[in-house]
């Protein structure tokens, strides 16, 4: 595995009782570290503070997994409870979430790319349509849902792509991985970097293509990536960064039950495509007034379109020639437009009040957004890609929404082994909606301006000097959509105290490793959703039933987080050697259940407390088994999630297969890498080598309506190159 290892290289000289110290520059060396594994994230790193809190630091490389298609059941095996929904084996976009949020998209992550956000509109449609190639990953970075006070929602926590950086030994350093694998997959990720002088770069453009393992699932997607960054001194530096995705991909669509049950390759939908584009540039400072203090300062902004054209409708209704038409029905096209800019500053500084050591961590936060959404327009009745309307949309609304906030935390460190760490951020909403609906016949307004404090506190104890107890109580929300202050038609109604689902994160844990035999974190948790929005039935005073978008209810999910990692080769032979066998489990037990909560159900308002959460199985667990013999490394993984409800109705059927139960399910894959020479390797794998046939996603929208199929039996086979 590829691991940065800074070293300093000192020179002495001594004289007599004089020593000369002699300070050299700092150099960044590339190795590999085939037992590398996740860890948790150090106290303090830069400017953030990471005492008392769950989190996970995840190495990526090429013996994990396929790296090449994104595949996150593979690539995040070794985060217990993590929920990765697998819509297609394209890789286009990477879906997660934990402890019972949404992974649609990550639509409940706070997700970041090199510190700042990359989701499309962090407070009002915060799905992440940004997709990078993980082959340009150095390291993933997780907090869960304490994350709150330090980088703001989500539920679900932040989660960090850490991409890599030109390499401080050379100036010019090229690498090159071509994959090719099952449905005409083709994946050509190339990159170059190196420092010359003060200036550092690293650059990689990523294309992948296929046909995908369902019919009617072919993928085009073209990733960029460059890094400028400019070091003044060693105290600080400024760098320039710009990302851009785009792609388009066919859309197999969804499923019934019966359809699935015949075959899940099949596809009833040839004329229905999705197109994101995403462009992120970004500005980051970097400065070290001293060993105890330092600023950190981040501004980005995002470009993006969000395109669609589909034929919309229930899997068990069949897009076929219209016999008055004589052609096919004309397709449904939706567009949105994210214009959207963030700026952070963050400062970190150590001071001492008498003998306790303390480390503060406080900063600002500003961003606005604007979204600009353009639905239900009459395409063409093609089968290509054509955006092209024949009549108007129907629904034209735009949404503006200003965010100010302001927190810290600070570290008491009490005693050389017990610290407690309180925080506080202070947030300011403000948002706003204007447009038509209904055919464009009704206009749509609304206002909301709210602003709350959130508070937390860590602490940790550090048992010896390889393992530590640690705990954490923290506020965390999530600001409600646009969609839910958004009327589906004139009847319906948005209740004007409308609350952001609010709650809080209570986790527990103790984690550590002895040498490089045993490395484990148990941890228990408790997530309290209040607030959370959804669809009520009510009398109008015409005497007519209506729709009201309101809080619905509370939920509540808790459970059990567990990671170990064994060395068997280092448990039974003292001495090191070239050979190691690793095994590991990843392990969560979540009772996530609605509490108090009734919604409507064809227009009867129903009690489901005590049903569980949608899409939040109660055992998620992930084993895998690696040997390694020098520069050669092979593996297993199994992966098992028990049954769950993609509604909160837990309803077991539905004719169209939009909603009803997702079975458990369990998957094999293997995984092989060989370092062939120093800057050679070569990978390959087989994923779902036992072609299991499973989903683990129903849908109401898009890309469905319907079942979604995982992939079946694939393979892959890689050819890397760095020089």
């Amino acid at each position: 595995m590829k691991l940065l290892l800074l070293l300093s290289i000192y020179s002495h000289t001594q004289q007599h009782d004089t020593t000369i110290l002699k300070n050299l520059d700092s150099i960044t060396v590339s190795t590999y570290k085939k037992n590398s594994a996740g860890t948790s994230l150090p106290d303090v790193s830069g400017t953030l503070i990471y005492a008392g809190k769950h989190t996970n630091q995840l190495l990526l490389d090429g013996s994990k997994g396929n790296l090449a298609q994104n595949l996150a059941r593979q690539l995040f095996a070794q985060i217990p409870g993590l929920i990765t929904w697998e819509m297609d084996g394209a890789g286009t976009q990477v879906n997660i979430g934990v402890r019972g949020t949404d992974a649609h998209r990550s639509i409940e992550m706070n997700m970041r790319q090199n510190g700042y956000n990359t989701n499309s509109d962090l407070f009002g449609y915060p799905e992440n349509h940004y997709s990078l190639p993980l082959q340009a990953v150095q390291t993933i970075q997780l907090v869960r849902g304490s994350a709150a006070l330090q980088f703001g929602p989500q539920f679900g926590g932040m989660m960090n792509y850490v991409l890599k950086q030109g390499d401080s030994t050379r100036p010019f350093v090229f690498e090159s991985e071509q994959t090719i694998g099952g449905n005409n997959l083709f994946n050509s990720y190339n990159a170059a970097g190196g420092t010359k002088g003060k200036l550092t770069y690293y650059a990689y453009y990523d294309y992948r293509h296929g046909d995908g393992w369902r019919d009617n699932a072919r993928f085009d997607y073209h990733a960029y990536h460059a890094n400028l960054q400019y070091n003044f001194n060693d105290k600080g530096g400024l760098s320039f960064q710009f990302s851009r995705m785009d792609y388009v991909q066919q859309i197999a669509g969804g499923l019934t039950d019966a359809q699935f049950a015949v075959s899940g390759k099949q596809s009833f939908r040839k004329r229905n495509f999705f197109q994101p584009k995403i462009n992120i540039p970004a500005l980051t400072f970097k400065y070290k007034f001293s060993e105890n203090t330092k600023l950190d300062i981040t501004s980005n902004a995002l470009f993006g379109e969000r395109n669609s054209v589909q034929f919309i409708n229930a899997p068990n209704v069949m897009d076929t020639i219209n016999t008055s038409l004589g052609t096919y029905n004309p397709r449904q096209v939706d567009r949105d437009y994210y214009t959207s800019f963030a700026a952070e500053a963050r400062l970190l500084h150590s001071y001492h009040i008498g003998s306790v050591k303390s480390t503060l961590a406080t900063g600002l936060r500003f961003s606005t957004s604007k979204t600009k959404r353009e639905q239900k327009g009459t395409g063409t009745t093609g089968s290509d890609f054509d955006l092209s309307l024949t009549k108007a949309y129907g629904i034209d609304l735009h949404f503006n929404t200003k965010n100010y906030a302001a927190f810290a935390e600070n570290i008491f460190q009490l005693t050389d082994r017990f610290s407690i760490t309180p925080g506080v951020r202070y947030e300011i909403i403000n948002t706003d909606l204007t447009g038509v609906i209904n055919n464009a016949s009704s206009a749509a307004n609304y206002k909301g301006n709210r602003h709350f404090p959130l508070f937390g506190t860590g602490l940790e104890y550090k048992v010896n000097s390889f393992s530590q107890l640690y705990g954490n109580v923290s506020q965390a929300y999530r600001p409600y959509l646009y969609a839910s202050v958004t009327p589906a038609d004139r009847l319906d109604q948005i209740d004007p105290s409308l609350k952001d689902t609010k709650g809080y994160d209570v986790d527990f844990g103790y984690r550590g490793h002895f040498s490089d035999m045993i490395r484990f974190d148990v941890n228990v948790f408790y997530v309290y959703y209040g607030n959370r929005i959804g669809l009520l039935t009510f009398k109008g005073d015409d005497g007519a039933n209506h729709l009201l978008t309101t809080n619905v209810g509370n939920a509540v999910n808790k459970g059990v987080e567990a990671y170990v990692e064994l060395s068997l080769f280092r448990v039974f032979h003292a001495a090191r050697s070239a050979n190691d066998l690793r095994i590991f489990n990843s392990l969560a037990w979540q009772h996530g259940r609605y509490n108090s909560t009734t919604i409507n159900n064809a227009g009867v308002n129903t009690d489901v407390k005590g049903n569980m959460i949608e899409n939040t199985p109660d055992w998620i667990n992930k084993t895998g088994i690696t040997f390694q013999h020098k520069g050669l490394s092979t593996g297993f993984l199994f992966s098992y999630n028990s049954r769950s409800y993609n509604d909160a109705l837990n309803t077991a059927h539905s004719a169209a297969g939009v909603t009803g139960v997702i079975p458990d399910w369990h998957v094999f894959d293997w995984s092989f890498d060989w370092q062939l020479t120093k800057g050679y390797h070569f990978s390959a794998g087989v994923n779902n080598f036992t072609n299991e046939k499973y989903f683990n996603r129903r849908i109401t929208m898009y890309p469905g309506p319907g079942i979604l199929p995982a992939d079946g039996r694939t393979f892959y086979i890689t050819a890397g190159i760095k020089i």
